[in-house]
């Protein structure tokens, strides 16, 4: 595939990383052109130095043969702008744009034929918000990701010594909640991936991935970690987009102390948010600030400044002082990669949670849902299965018939209303949303290849 990306930040890099390495044809475009060049040496795209509102910017990138344009620049104007030129003047088919103002995403009717020509719309503040309301929700997991319009839930655990499953077989949790179909589709085991038998023992530190059925979920999670009490007190740090989103969703069912060190933002925010929150101005990197506002009492301490050096410090410092639990928004990976599951219980990463969102739109055959899971190195997908035995690869086999590429399993089959946990011998049917996990991303181009229906089946 020809995919044309408007912008080297963090996410237009991350997506060019991704989409590299399965073979598309990549040309990124940015006005910095140091930044393209080392790019360039390190991957295999063509860079372009302009702006990609520019006619002939886009021209040059070859806008008139592509099959996609994700626009990622840091404006969200930018990225409508370069969408509406590239469908008119270039009639590019698919077009991908990144907005942050709220406003943009409240009237999705600006993005039509008559707008923008936009045909779907990101926000990395709205992947961000749902990814934190999940953590508050289910404060034992590192993750809760959802498949089949939320009815399967993934659910990634890191298990200590107190654990129920410590020491005891995987095929201990069917004995444990007999009543309740759950299946764990992968453990990593210092940070090595391990696709489980029945018989994998669970050892403590092991991080595990568990399907269910989403109605279920909570029970489930109990038996993978000690279960620990609601989350009711959270202290964000950082009053930008994300902090400000989050502390509006989680609305008047929590006390939410939200620290902002901008003294005009903090006036607009105490007007605009749940009587409930109380807004702070100053630095939470400020010990005595912390002390002073009990964030020892705190069940959640969240980092969502724009500065990755002040949210791991506040957050090391929140945790020092007995906040419960702590994330930190960082979004360089090294950090990311350094500081998760220490002292820092989640590392959140903007860029990946954009990705997600991207996939989806990427991947070929039928996928509907995409999540990159371990920061980038694995990943789950809902794809649909097309056709029939004679012209799909999956439809009317038994999946242990079916040539799954090493380091992926398929988890769980939703057909109709029904939640399934995939076994040896269940078969897959016409239109299963079939949920698969893949410990490595490389795999997943082969993935998606066997759920290709051949082209004289239509």
């Amino acid at each position: 595939m020809k995919i044309l990306i408007l912008g080297a930040g963090r996410v237009g890099t991350s997506v060019a990383e991704n989409l590299v390495s399965e073979q598309n044809d990549i040309t990124l475009i940015d006005t910095d052109a140091r930044r393209l060049a080392q790019l360039q040496e390190r991957l295999d795209l063509r860079g372009v130095v302009g702006n990609g509102t520019h006619i002939d910017v886009l021209a040059e990138a070859g806008a008139a043969d592509a099959d996609l344009l994700i626009a990622c620049a840091t404006s969200d104007e930018t990225n409508l702008v370069a969408c509406k030129i590239a469908k008119q003047v270039f009639n590019l088919p698919r077009r991908i744009a990144r907005a942050r103002a709220p406003a943009f995403l409240d009237h999705p009717e600006l993005m039509g034929e008559q707008g923008f020509c936009v045909d779907h719309l990101i926000s990395p503040e709205r992947s961000v918000t749902a990814y934190l309301e999940s953590l508050i929700e289910y404060p034992e997991t590192l993750q809760v990701l959802e498949f089949a319009k939320g009815r399967v839930a993934l659910a990634a655990v890191r298990v200590g010594p107190g654990s129920p499953l410590v020491g005891q077989a995987v095929e201990t949790l069917h004995k444990r909640i007999p009543d309740i179909d759950s299946r764990i589709v992968a453990i990593y085991r210092q940070d090595k991936p391990l696709i489980p038998s029945g018989a994998t023992v669970v050892e403590a530190g092991d991080e595990l991935f568990c399907l269910a059925d989403a109605r279920h979920l909570r029970r489930v999670v109990a038996e993978l970690v000690p279960t620990v009490r609601p989350v009711r007190r959270v202290m964000i740090a950082g009053g930008g987009n994300i902090g400000a989103r989050l502390a509006r969703e989680l609305g008047g069912n929590y006390e939410i102390k939200l620290i902002e060190v901008d003294q005009a933002r903090c006036e607009l925010l105490a007007s605009q948010l749940p009587a409930r929150t109380l807004v702070l101005n100053g630095d939470a990197t400020d010990e005595d600030l912390l002390d002073d506002e009990n964030v020892g009492d705190m069940d959640m301490f969240l980092a969502l400044t724009n500065d990755d050096e002040n949210n791991i410090m506040s957050s090391l410092l929140a945790k020092r002082m007995g906040a419960r639990r702590v994330a930190a928004l960082i979004g360089r990976k090294a950090y990311g990669d350094l500081m998760e599951g220490g002292r820092i219980d989640v590392a959140i990463s903007p860029s990946q949670a954009t990705i997600g969102e991207l996939l989806r739109h990427v991947r070929r055959g039928d996928i509907v849902v995409a999540h990159q899971l371990r920061r980038g190195a694995a990943e789950a997908i809902e794809a649909v299965a097309h056709g029939d035995r004679k012209h799909s690869k999956v439809v009317g086999r038994k999946i242990e018939e079916i040539s799954l590429p090493k380091g992926s399993i398929i988890g769980a089959l939703v057909r109709g209303e029904d939640v399934l946990m995939a076994h040896h011998d269940t078969v897959i049917e016409p239109e299963d949303h079939v949920i698969v996990f893949v410990t490595n991303s490389r795999l997943i181009s082969k993935v998606e290849q066997l759920f290709q229906v051949s082209a004289s089946f239509f």
